[in-house]
């Protein structure tokens, strides 16, 4: 027994301490695999050892993430910001904590708890509810961060990322995805920027081949079949739209043309038609005064209301051509091309 203690003691030191006291002619792996396979699997190991070990040592650290593990908040790597940056966001890299975290009062569920020997099974229970209450804070937290830290907030709130991002994009992204991508901002926290990505690149990939397919069935509904056709025909079809459009834009200046000439055609010609402006030109057309009418109106009407702003007592001497509706429509254009005042009309 005494030359098992020995071996046992020697087992203990580092395996080249094992090796430099059994001798130079074994490596220390040799050492420690003939010690293993002699005295621990062996016969005498089988004698010796139990299979179960009485009073053996509980790890209460829960590893497996059970209530106040460390496993629960696995720190994240420091990110990466000067020290002006941190002081301005309130950050601890050495803690990869904010001064001011989400929730922050939820320390304060378990900093009066204290473990007593004469608590009841209903304080025990209350005092469980409230760990667990603040391990549920402590995994809402530190999903925050991950979250933040997997879509680059940090970054984004200190503008460092658009050059980033404007290197990272393969293809140019459109309005109407700009705005889809805020609609659905919710769905941040339940996928990763990854899968984020991944979604609107397949849905663009969708949009693409919805949009060749249709093209496809396009040449297929003229009787195309090969795609060395289709060529041919995509020149033949600019070709013919050039035309038409064209045409069309010809054919609109003509009108245009040919319309503002007769629009005036009925007061052209008449006495003075040239002293009109083309407002005022639109205006008779509309009502069917003539020329020289209309700059009769006009005169008096101009002529009362400088009267009325000298304080001159003067009596309306309108035409008995003009009814109410032509002197309304006359005075509402007259005040809004600001040759009399608002109150005037």
């Amino acid at each position: 027994m005494a030359e098992l203690g020995k071996k046992y003691c020697v087992y203990c030191l580092a395996e080249e301490d094992m090796a430099a006291h059994v001798g130079a002619s074994r490596t220390p792996q040799e050492v420690m695999e003939h010690y293993v396979s002699m005295y621990i699997h062996g016969n005498l190991g089988k004698a010796c050892i139990p299979d179960t070990i009485p009073n053996r040592v509980t790890d209460h650290t829960c590893p497996s993430g059970g209530p106040l593990s460390p496993s629960l908040t696995t720190p994240l790597p420091p990110l990466d910001i000067s020290v002006a940056e941190q002081q301005q966001l309130g950050y601890m890299p050495l803690r990869d904590d904010y001064e001011i975290e989400y929730d922050q009062d939820a320390e304060t569920l378990i900093s009066g708890l204290s473990v007593n020997y004469d608590d009841d099974d209903v304080e025990i229970e209350l005092k469980r509810a409230h760990v667990d209450m603040y391990v549920r804070k402590l995994k809402e937290r530190q999903r925050r961060k991950n979250i933040a830290r997997d879509y680059n907030l940090v970054p984004a709130f200190l503008g460092k990322d658009k050059k980033e991002k404007e290197k990272a994009l393969k293809r140019k992204i459109t309005k109407e995805e700009k705005e889809l991508r805020l609609k659905l901002r919710p769905l941040y926290q339940f996928m990763s920027c990854k899968e984020f990505d991944d979604l609107f690149e397949n849905m663009h990939k969708e949009k693409m081949l919805r949009a060749k397919i249709r093209e496809l069935q396009r040449y297929r509904r003229h009787g195309i079949t090969k795609m060395e056709e289709s060529a041919e025909y995509e020149a033949a079809r600019h070709k013919r739209e050039k035309r038409k459009e064209n045409k069309n834009l010809a054919g609109s200046k003509r009108g245009k043309e040919d319309g503002k000439d007769g629009e005036f055609a009925a007061i052209e010609n008449l006495p003075g038609f040239e002293l009109l402006s083309d407002r005022e030109k639109v205006l008779c057309s509309s009502l069917n005064l003539s020329p020289a009418r209309y700059v009769t109106v006009k005169t008096i009407i101009i002529k009362d209301h400088l009267q009325k702003r000298q304080g001159i007592p003067s009596k309306s001497r309108l035409p008995s051509y003009l009814d109410k509706v032509l002197k309304k429509r006359i005075l509402n254009f007259l005040t809004e091309s600001g040759w009399i005042s608002r109150d005037a009309s």
